[in-house]
């Protein structure tokens, strides 16, 4: 069963353990009292932010900072992992408790794009940076290239930041007001604030959907076509 699950990702570990924890959603880990994919999801977010940030340097140079930054706030939001996800069947993958398997978890982006990070984690830790990398860009090049062309996902941070900026108003930060539900099925709910007032509030299973949702709510009260 690990050959074709190594098959299908594209990677032969050396220590299966960590493919084993990456693929672990939270709902699993808990019902089976093992770890989490939750920490190498931490790593991994790291890990993807600096390759994605190193080739865009290296092959963007006519770009400037601030485009550079939008375009890798594109390649790594949720949307465009769970995308490329889709290319190694990932959430076909994923170990899911009882509960969030019926709740119709395996197609929930979130819990995609969160394993695809722990995957890209363990994959760094059991081959090193250079294999993590040759990985990941040879699934995410195309990627790449439709957002250099100008294809973008939703990004509703960025687009109420730049909505904002054009005006006189100042600084835009996010703070979270509550966490509801189990361990494994969560949801937060997170204000917008302006200039330290908030403004709208969203929700989401986890803390970066909830800002969007937020940030998307305050671009439709001030009217704008999102």
């Amino acid at each position: 069963m690990t050959n074709d699950i190594e098959q299908k990702i594209g990677y032969t570990f050396k220590n299966r353990t960590l493919l084993d924890t990456a693929l672990t959603h939270s709902s699993y880990a808990n019902e089976r009292k093992t770890e989490s994919n939750e920490r190498l999801e931490f790593l991994g977010d790291s890990v993807l932010s600096i390759i994605i940030s190193d080739y865009l340097f290296r092959h963007l140079s006519e770009i400037d900072e601030g485009r550079l930054s939008k375009f890798r706030a594109t390649l790594v939001c949720e949307q465009s992992l769970d995308e490329v996800a889709k290319q190694i069947e990932l959430s076909s993958l994923i170990k899911l408790g009882r509960g969030e398997e019926m709740t119709g978890g395996r197609q929930r982006a979130s819990i995609v794009s969160d394993a695809f990070e722990a995957l890209l984690a363990a994959i760094y830790l059991d081959g090193g940076m250079e294999t993590a990398r040759e990985w990941v860009l040879n699934l995410m090049i195309d990627s790449i290239k439709d957002v250099a062309k100008g294809h973008r996902y939703a990004d509703y941070k960025t687009m109420l930041q730049e909505a904002l900026q054009r005006g006189t108003v100042g600084k835009v930060t996010y703070r979270t007001v509550s966490e509801e539900g189990l361990e494994h099925d969560k949801t937060f709910k997170v204000e917008v604030l302006v200039d330290g007032v908030a403004k709208a509030t969203g929700t989401g299973h986890n803390k970066k959907v909830a800002e969007q949702d937020a940030a998307h709510t305050l671009l439709r009260e001030m009217g704008k076509q999102v």
